[in-house]
C-alpha cells in the first residue's frame, strides 16, 4: 500500500534520479525487455547480470509494473545450428558479443557472453548494449563503468521508444565542410537517434527553422555574411550548435608529396561571432608528448619501402579529465592538428572545458613549418612548457547577436524586419579540431571506416561516443544526459591480499557465523532451563 525505499550505501547507487521517475511515469503502455545477460563464466558478468536485475526491478516498480522483463540464454535456443541463427540475428540487431578469457585456479576459462538487451514498446525496437568495453581500463573497470551507466543506458533507450517527436540534426554544408563520406559513421550514428539531414544555407532565412541543433564541421572558406547572419539569429531563437573548426590549414597532399608543407590561418568570417559568444580559436598548433602515431619510410628493404611507427605530436591524444557528463569515463580522444581556445569573460555565460591537452604540451604560432623529418629530431622536452591547454569549450546562457549595433539604421526602423539581439538561453560546443568528427576511408573499396579508428595503431579511440554525448548534451530536454554524472565507488578487491589471506578470510566468513549460531544455541539453552527448571 505504500511503496517506500531507503538507500543506505554511501555513493547512493540505488537510488533513481527524478528525471528517470518523471520518464518512467509518463509510460502509456507496457515496455517489454529481453535481457540476453546469462554467462556466469566470471563472477564480475554474474554481478553485471545482478545489477542489471536489480535496475530492471527499480524501474518497474516506479513505472507501476509497465516494465517487464525476461532473461534469455542464446546458448539454449535448440540445436547447435538454432543457436549459431540465433546468436546471428542478436548480432545484426547490434549486441556486440564479448570474448571473455580468464585463468581461475590455473586454468583457462573462455566463453562468449551476449551483455546486451531488446526493448519493445508499441511495436518498436530498440537494442541496448549493457556492456561497454574502453581502451586504457581492465575487465574489473569496465564491468563497474557498465554498472554505473546502467540507469542512465536504460533510461536513454525508453526515452527514445516513447518520444513524440524526433528531433532533427542539420550538418551545414557549403563552406568546405566534412562531406557525407567522410562524416558517414558520425551521421549514421546519430541517425539512431535523431534525424540526420545535410543543408545549404545559401542565404535562406529560414533554412535552418526545422532544426534542433547544427554541426558545422571543418569549413574551409569564408561564410557570407547573410550566412553568419542567419546562423546568429538561429543561435538567438534557441538554436543549439556543435563547432568543430580548423583554424590552421594543413595541405595534407603537400605533406605526402614533399614531406613539409606550411601551416597557415584560414579565415572563415566567423571569428567575431565566436569572440561574441566567449571564445577565441587562436591562430596555431599544438604539439602533445601524448599522441599517435604515424608511419615512415626509413629506407628501402629488398626493393620495398620500410615503414616504422613514429610518435606524430600533431595527432595529440586527449584524456578526459573533467566531471561532467559528456566526456565523464571517456576514452581517450584522438585529434589531428589542432589549436587551442581562449575562453572571455561574460558574466552572462557559463563556460566549460570539456577537454585539454596533457601536461606536456607545445604551442608553434602560424604560419608553422610542418616537416616529416621532424618525427626523426628529438625535441627537448622543457619545450613542451605549457600545460593542459584548452580544445574544446561548452558554452550556456543567453548569447547576444554578433550583428548586434552593426546593421543599418533604415534597416533597424523597418517594422517587417525581424531582429533579435539578446538570445534565449541555449548552449553550443566549440572544438579546436574538424578531423575529430572525420573517419577514414578506404582508397580501395571506398567505403568509410568506423569514426575514431586509427588505422596505423589499429586502435579504437573515443571519439565518436564524445560527438554523440555532445549532441545528446545539447538537445537533451529531459536532463537524461546528466545519469552519465552518477558517481559509483570503484571498490575492487586487492588482488595480491585476496591470493596471500583467501584461506584466512573463507574461514572467517565460513566459520565465525556458525560459531555465533552455536554460541546462541548454547545462551538460549542455558535461559531456557534456568527458566524452566523446577
Amino acid at each position: 500500500m505504500f511503496f517506500f525505499r531507503i538507500d543506505l550505501t554511501e555513493d547512493k547507487r540505488y537510488t533513481i534520479h527524478q528525471e528517470t521517475k518523471k520518464l518512467l511515469d509518463s509510460l502509456e503502455e507496457e515496455i517489454y525487455v529481453k535481457v540476453y545477460l546469462m554467462s556466469d563464466i566470471t563472477p564480475g558478468f554474474v554481478r553485471l547480470k545482478h545489477e542489471v536485475r536489480e535496475m530492471l526491478d527499480m524501474f518497474r516498480q516506479y513505472s507501476g509494473n509497465k516494465i517487464q522483463y525476461e532473461f534469455i540464454n542464446p546458448d539454449e535456443q535448440g540445436t547447435k545450428e538454432e543457436v549459431a541463427q540465433f546468436q546471428k540475428q542478436l548480432y545484426e540487431k547490434g549486441i556486440i558479443p564479448e570474448q571473455i578469457a580468464e585463468m581461475r585456479n590455473g586454468k583457462l576459462i573462455q566463453g562468449i557472453v551476449w551483455p546486451g538487451a531488446i526493448l519493445n514498446y508499441k511495436g518498436k525496437e530498440r537494442v541496448w548494449q549493457i556492456f561497454k568495453r574502453q581502451i586504457g581500463y581492465s575487465t574489473e573497470e569496465n564491468l563497474q563503468n557498465s554498472i554505473r551507466d546502467l540507469e542512465y543506458g536504460l533510461a536513454q533507450n525508453i526515452y527514445m521508444l516513447i518520444r513524440k517527436k524526433i528531433p532533427e540534426i542539420s550538418f551545414i554544408e557549403g563552406h568546405g565542410e566534412l562531406d557525407t563520406l567522410e562524416q558517414y559513421d558520425f551521421m549514421r550514428s546519430l541517425s539512431e537517434y535523431y534525424y540526420v539531414n545535410r543543408i545549404q544555407i545559401n542565404g535562406k532565412l529560414f533554412a535552418l527553422r526545422d532544426a534542433d541543433a547544427i554541426v558545422i564541421s571543418k569549413p574551409d572558406s569564408a561564410f557570407s555574411d547573410k550566412d553568419k547572419y542567419i546562423i546568429d539569429q538561429y543561435i538567438m531563437k534557441g538554436g543549439k550548435v556543435l563547432w568543430l573548426i580548423d583554424p590552421i590549414d594543413i595541405n595534407l597532399d603537400t605533406l605526402q608529396s614533399k614531406g613539409y608543407t606550411m601551416g597557415l590561418y584560414r579565415e572563415l568570417n566567423i571569428e567575431d561571432m565566436l569572440f561574441k559568444y566567449g571564445v577565441r580559436l587562436n591562430p596555431q598548433l599544438i604539439q602533445d608528448l601524448q599522441c599517435s602515431p604515424i608511419p615512415i619510410n626509413i629506407g628501402f628493404k629488398k626493393g620495398q619501402p620500410n615503414f616504422k611507427l613514429f610518435p606524430w605530436p600533431y595527432f595529440v591524444v586527449l584524456k578526459p579529465n573533467s566531471d561532467h557528463p559528456i566526456v565523464k569515463n571517456l576514452d581517450v580522444i584522438r585529434t589531428e592538428y589542432i589549436s587551442s581556445i581562449d575562453t572571455l569573460v561574460n558574466p552572462n555565460i557559463k563556460k566549460t572545458i570539456l577537454l585539454s591537452t596533457s601536461k606536456y604540451t607545445r604551442i608553434l604560432h602560424a604560419p608553422v613549418r610542418v616537416t616529416l623529418g621532424s618525427v626523426m629530431a628529438k625535441i627537448p622536452e622543457r619545450q613542451y612548457k605549457y600545460s593542459y591547454c584548452p580544445v574544446a569549450v561548452l558554452l550556456e546562457g543567453a548569447f547576444s547577436s554578433v550583428v548586434e549595433y552593426r546593421l543599418p539604421y533604415a534597416l533597424l526602423q523597418d517594422t517587417n524586419f525581424k531582429y533579435i539581439d539578446q538570445g534565449k538561453t541555449t548552449k553550443m560546443i566549440v572544438v579546436a579540431d574538424g578531423d575529430i568528427a572525420k573517419n577514414d576511408v578506404s582508397y580501395k573499396t571506398r567505403t568509410p571506416m568506423i569514426l575514431g579508428y586509427d588505422k596505423f595503431s589499429r586502435q579504437l579511440f573515443g571519439n565518436k561516443d564524445f560527438l554523440i554525448n555532445c549532441i545528446h548534451y545539447l538537445v537533451d530536454d529531459k536532463g537524461l544526459i546528466h545519469l552519465r554524472g552518477k558517481k559509483v565507488e570503484l571498490r575492487l578487491l586487492d588482488k595480491k591480499k585476496v591470493e596471500t589471506s583467501r584461506k584466512k578470510w573463507q574461514f572467517i566468513n565460513a566459520a565465525l557465523p556458525l560459531l555465533a549460531l552455536f554460541l546462541l544455541w548454547i545462551i538460549m539453552e542455558f535461559i531456557r532451563k534456568k527458566k524452566y527448571a523446577f
